[in-house]
């Protein structure tokens, strides 16, 4: 309770030197750094809302250098990050021509480890790039279908177990491009079960048909369904055609697995679909990295839109929808991004077949009859990875989030002032990491948010685990009232040396 009011008072008290800061500004007394209206233009309707960028000028300045960190490496376990300082408090800053190497990379989405350059394992990506070139600059309608996405999409479907499956260049494309393709005009109800980024994206293009968001609340989820059947829509109270429940696989924010069970049950008993968004959890989790889906042991047809990027897990980008074939067919006629978007760049394609054949046991190792061992092993790292950074974090006494299986582990921090001090101090041990806060959470639940790799080394969570301890202490940060245990850690658990 004394944490959750500390944190209000955090956040009063920054709120009271920002109008005091505010107040100077506008008298003279502090340098104005923010955009504002032109006196020319004070008669004219206004472009810009000051109190809009409250927050933004007077909180988040304060602790900018914690974000947009540019590095000079490939995001791989650990990577090199060009130091900056700032002279007028985070307003601008200037690279003092250092690079800071080896930084233990705890926050991005690199969960197989494919993010790497080992120009072995790129031979057939190197290929492509030659014969292909680096982009295709046309549409999927009009010239930019290459053999090279006939194949990526016939292997996705494969991998997934689904009639046809539709790559495209961007993942966050994928979902923005093609929902309303899928939506139609006004004859859709849309419900969020949970609170996830992916999705609150979207708000903006359906904000007409959103609920308020549920936290895994699979009874208000059934009440919302059965209000939609028997009140139909706004005003008109005119039956919904279609009804589309739209979820995560793993959500980025809360490192929570979507209770997909449960969301099936009552997608069949109201007639609903379900649209599944795995971009966390493709190749994340699952015995052999086919997602949820996987994870959970269901048919992939109990799902009507799969969908899915390839950024985290498969060392590439875009993304991807799978289901029936009629559904992919349909989007390839009505979807933005295959009606606008340029092509996925073929090098691109390639490595996502590369890795996707890796999984699959296709890669020439096995002849097909067993995934791949070394590339098994991956998934397998990770899931131990996973659960060992969790159990030693809740045995520390730290408030952790989500799934003991989710690589994505959220820490809270709760009060404000700390979410500078914690990743500065996490910088200085040579420890990347990202830390989120309010408006992107809720007030009092800001955050430290990591991302476990199969390509961590026990040895990097170790001296991660360490820096956590110590720093806990020093910021105060162990919140559970978790008791630990006073059995001896055991510890020995094999460990995997990848081949390329």
């Amino acid at each position: 309770m004394y944490v959750a009011v500390l944190t209000f008072v955090g956040f009063g008290v920054g709120t009271i030197f920002g109008y005091l800061r505010d107040f100077m500004r506008a008298w003279g007394l502090e340098k104005r750094n923010v955009a504002q209206e032109r006196e020319q233009q004070k008669d004219f309707v206004p472009l810009y809302q000051d109190f809009e960028n409250f927050y933004t000028r007077n909180l988040y300045m304060r602790i900018r250098d914690n974000w947009n960190r540019p590095i000079c490496s490939v995001p791989g376990p650990q990577f090199d990050l060009m130091e900056r300082v700032t002279d007028d408090y985070n307003w601008t800053f200037r690279f003092t021509g250092r690079t800071i190497k080896n930084v233990i990379n705890m926050g991005s989405y690199n969960y197989l480890g494919f993010a790497e350059t080992d120009p072995n394992a790129l031979k057939t990506v190197t290929k492509e790039l030659q014969k292909y070139g680096t982009g295709i600059c046309s549409t999927r309608q009009e010239m930019g279908t290459l053999d090279k996405h006939v194949e990526l999409e016939n292997l996705v479907a494969k991998f997934l177990g689904v009639e046809d499956a539709m790559v495209f260049g961007m993942g966050f494309a994928t979902n923005s491009m093609n929902i309303p393709a899928l939506v139609g005009k006004a004859n859709m109800k849309q419900y969020y079960p949970f609170d996830g980024d992916g999705m609150n994206s979207l708000h903006d293009i359906h904000s007409r048909f959103l609920p308020k968001n549920l936290i895994g609340d699979m009874q208000s989820l059934e009440k919302l369904l059965r209000d939609a059947i028997i009140y139909g829509q706004p005003r008109s109270h005119r039956a919904w055609k279609k009804i589309i429940i739209l979820v995560e696989g793993i959500y980025s924010m809360e490192g929570s697995i979507v209770q997909l069970p449960e969301i099936v049950s009552l997608k069949k008993k109201y007639k609903a679909y379900l649209y599944l968004d795995e971009a966390h959890s493709i190749g994340a989790v699952g015995a052999t990295g086919r997602g949820v889906v996987e994870y959970f042991g269901m048919n992939p047809d109990d799902v009507d839109v799969l969908m899915g990027t390839f950024t985290k897990s498969f060392g590439a980008a875009g993304g991807y929808i799978a289901g029936k074939k009629g559904l992919v067919d349909f989007l390839r006629a009505h979807s933005h991004s295959a009606v606008y978007a340029t092509s996925m760049c073929p090098p691109v394609a390639e490595q996502i077949i590369r890795a996707m054949k890796c999984l699959m046991g296709l890669d020439g190792t096995t002849q097909g009859k067993t995934p791949s061992l070394a590339w098994l092993q991956r998934v397998r790292q990770l899931g131990k990875n996973t659960r060992y950074f969790r159990r030693r974090l809740h045995e520390m006494g730290f408030i952790i989030y989500g799934n003991d299986d989710s690589p994505v582990v959220p820490l809270l921090l709760y009060m404000p002032g700390k979410i500078g001090a914690f990743a500065r101090r996490m910088l200085e041990k040579n420890i990347g990491v990202v830390v989120v806060g309010f408006p992107a959470t809720p007030i009092t639940e800001s955050r430290a948010r990591f991302c476990v790799s199969a390509a961590h080394t026990r040895e990097m969570l170790d001296t991660v685990l360490n820096a956590l301890d110590e720093l806990g202490d020093f910021l105060h940060l162990k919140y559970s009232r978790y008791s630990k245990s006073s059995h001896p850690e055991l510890y020995e658990e094999t460990l995997f040396e990848f081949e390329d």
